[in-house]
């Protein structure tokens, strides 16, 4: 195998561990993330203050993940699962904090801080911790594992949504903090990558370059970041403010676990066509598609009257977000030189995730406010806006392809 120790555990167990850890993040993710508006709304938060609070928690994301993705290329000795488990130890310590001690805007911004600042930035490395099994040659079925966890988040939404009704919103932080316990478990066991040992007469090995020389190096890819960025403050709302979403529609907590539960199960489809697509249309392509989707989605919802038009509007989530995910990462994969590919995940997630979550959240919360006076609501008022990003990020994507093209024709 290219790269690779021949003291490597095997594919199958790469694999399957993979998988489970991908389940334990996105139910871990589910139980702070489905359900934190509703969470934040039940501690006495108005619109307003939710949507800048969400934005805290991902501006901690933006902060941190170059800081530890540039942490992780200096330090190639240190295990990527050791800098992960650390990273969510720390949040496992805030979430017990925020289940136990009531607080503030003050205090409850210091607590997402943390959530966000690790959590967050704990995925990009998840991903590069598959992702050097595979460029060694170890074919690990990345986009399944990323499938099978979507799926893992539609049923905690639905679980979390029958505890709800039972226990009330708060039990949801419980669940949170059980979940990032087992994460923490099945990351620190996961197999250490070991690259085989350079030749004698190799020449030495490409440094890391800055973020900077990455942006102005590569003009397609900073343009698809940007159409990125609009493409996710466009679509991180239509999840994170469902419940808006639900409850104008006439329904509750227990159905905003359904919702998100077809939300979160319509992105399973999408890993067992993912390679047939990437093969016959390039990650670039999928991501345009990803953008357009998350267009018509908007539009989906907007037009929605009741709870069963909202259920019907999530399986555009397959070609959304459930197709952005993985095309992202192979996208960088293939854009930016080796060394700078657990760099390049990490800017590809605070576009996406971290910028993204941050402006989505913070325009949707003063969307929210301001349009509950207006004829129309406050929910379709955010949906707007999440249309008018998506076009523009859809437009931005193919500019992007196109620039690329171009490129390639003058080398």
């Amino acid at each position: 195998m290219n790269g690779l120790n021949a003291t490597q555990p095997s594919l199958r167990r790469l694999d399957l561990h993979y998988i489970v850890m991908q389940i334990g993040y996105w139910a871990m993710f589910a139980a702070i993330c489905a359900y934190l508006a509703a969470l934040l709304g039940d501690r006495g938060f108005s619109n307003s203050q939710i949507g800048l609070l969400i934005a805290i928690r991902c501006l901690a994301g933006i902060i941190c993940q170059p800081l530890l993705g540039g942490f992780a290329d200096r330090h190639p000795e240190i295990p990527l699962k050791v800098i992960v488990s650390l990273s969510l130890a720390l949040s496992l310590a805030a979430s017990l904090v925020f289940l136990l001690c009531p607080m503030g805007m003050a205090g409850t911004a210091l607590v997402l801080i943390i959530l966000g600042g690790f959590e967050i930035s704990a995925y990009p490395l998840m991903d590069a911790m598959a992702i050097q099994f595979i460029n060694a040659g170890m074919p690990i079925r990345y986009s399944l594992g990323r499938g099978i966890g979507s799926m893992a988040y539609a049923v905690v939404c639905v679980l979390l949504g029958l505890q709800t009704q039972s226990m009330g919103v708060e039990s949801t932080l419980i669940t949170h903090t059980v979940l990032v316990a087992a994460v923490i478990a099945l990351t620190i066991s996961y197999p250490t990558f070991r690259a085989a040992p350079a030749a004698a007469d190799a020449p030495p090995a490409e440094q890391p370059h800055s973020v900077w020389y990455l942006l102005k190096s590569n003009p397609p890819f900073t343009l698809m970041l940007v159409a990125i960025l609009l493409g996710l403050t466009a679509c991180l709302p239509m999840s994170n403010f469902l419940v808006n979403v639900v409850e104008s529609r006439g329904g509750n907590s227990a159905d905003l676990g359904v919702a998100l539960f077809i939300m979160g199960g319509f992105e399973l489809p999408t890993a067992f066509f993912f390679q047939r697509m990437l093969h016959r249309l390039g990650s670039g392509r999928l991501i345009l598609i990803s953008m357009l989707f998350t267009a018509l989605k908007a539009v989906a919802l907007l037009l929605s009257f009741n709870l069963a038009t909202v259920f019907l509007a999530q399986p555009l989530q397959m070609l959304g977000y459930g197709l952005f995910t993985p095309a992202s990462v192979y996208f960088v994969n293939e854009s930016v030189p080796e060394a700078d590919r657990v760099r390049g995940q990490t800017v590809m997630m605070v576009a996406s995730n971290g910028m993204g979550g941050m402006l989505g959240s913070y325009i949707s919360g003063l969307a929210l406010d301001a349009g509950a006076s207006l004829p129309m609501g406050g929910a379709n008022l955010m949906l707007l806006c999440c249309l008018t990003l998506g076009v523009a990020a859809t437009v931005l994507a193919a500019a992007a392809l196109a620039l690329g093209r171009r490129s390639q024709r003058t080398r």
